[in-house]
């Protein structure tokens, strides 16, 4: 919740991003393991979700807002959502292997 802007010190409910009602992303995207699914595969079905989810714009060219954005708060957080979608459909072996720090999705 946050208060008006105008200073009338009434509280608004914020809208839910639907980001955050994903609870298991291995029960909507497969592993991506190389073998049995493929890079195609595991990149359809990820636009995919991401295109239902409302952050197809965290993998795509979009730029990221700057931090002076009143929204970027929320932007950077799903940013590090999405991202755990990503390192959480990666078998181990591939996780490892593109693991970095400071990093978006």
């Amino acid at each position: 919740m946050t208060k008006d802007a105008s200073g009338s010190g009434e509280v608004k409910a914020m809208a839910l991003h639907p980001a955050y009602t994903v609870t298991n992303i291995k029960t909507k995207i497969r592993t991506l393991d190389g073998s049995k699914v493929t890079y195609s595969s595991w990149t359809k079905l990820f636009r995919l979700h991401a295109k239902a989810y409302k952050v197809l714009d965290h993998i795509d060219d979009t730029s990221a807002p700057v931090e002076t954005d009143p929204g970027y708060l929320q932007w950077d957080e799903i940013d590090a959502l999405v991202l755990q979608w990503i390192y959480n459909t990666l078998s181990d072996e591939l996780m490892v292997r593109i693991l970095e720090t400071d990093t978006t999705a």
